[in-house]
């Protein structure tokens, strides 16, 4: 149990990601080891200092939008003072696009999320959903987060993302090269990882969305367990 923990679960954003039934299957997670959440609809909460030096993690679902200077400089200052910050999909690594402090905080953008062959597209979500494997990296055997999870497949958005060196990467997945596709190689992109920010931990997952996808068994352990290896 984690009695006394307070958790600010912010979500919005870009409706197609369902950033409250999303957030809501996880809500209980946190609630069964004692933490007592709030829930905000958008990001102006971050720029109460006073609040936020009293959340021991943040769970953000907040696809694109826009953020205020006041609301990411109080972002970056709780978790640089041991909040932590956690997220999937595009709810944080395509959150606030505009603004530069916020990507430097994560670490990873997301870029785009190469589709099927143009012959078979119906003008449909499911156009961007193709098959693909989360590799494990060798750090993952024995993290919190992925232990014991080995190498999985997916039919859903494959994030191609735009990272540092500073992100410690838990697991990736390649972007092969179709017929149609106007790179030449394979790209390999960071589909888990981790970064530490001052006191504080970010914890990311590419994969989640829609929630069939967040409901498949591996990626439900490891967002479950990312969120309390992220918190304070």
């Amino acid at each position: 149990m984690n009695d006394g923990k307070a958790a600010l679960v912010v979500r919005g954003g870009w409706d197609g990601h369902h950033p409250v039934e999303a957030t809501d299957l996880f809500i209980p997670h946190l609630r069964e080891r004692g933490y007592a959440i709030r829930v905000e609809e958008s990001p102006k909460v971050y720029a109460d200092a006073e609040y936020m030096a009293g959340v021991d993690l943040i769970v953000q679902c907040m696809t694109m939008s826009t953020i205020e200077a006041a609301e990411i400089a109080g972002l970056r200052a709780a978790v640089a003072a041991g909040t932590g910050l956690a997220g999937w999909h595009g709810g944080i690594a395509d959150s606030y696009r505009a603004t530069s402090d916020y990507l430097h905080l994560i670490g990873g953008q997301f870029a785009c999320h190469p589709g099927k062959d143009p012959r078979e597209r119906t003008g449909e979500q499911s156009d961007n959903y193709v098959p693909y494997r989360i590799n494990m990296l060798p750090a993952a055997a024995e993290h919190p987060i992925t232990r014991g999870i080995g190498d999985f497949d997916l039919v859903t958005e494959q994030y191609w993302v735009l990272a540092d060196q500073y992100i410690d990467v838990l697991a990736t997945t390649t972007q092969q090269v179709r017929d149609w596709d106007p790179w030449h190689r394979p790209v390999v992109s960071p589909a888990i990882w981790t970064r530490r920010w001052g006191r504080g931990r970010i914890f990311v997952a590419t994969p989640g969305h829609s929630l069939d996808v967040l409901q498949q068994p591996q990626v439900t352990t490891i967002i479950q367990r990312g969120v309390l290896w992220a918190s304070r």
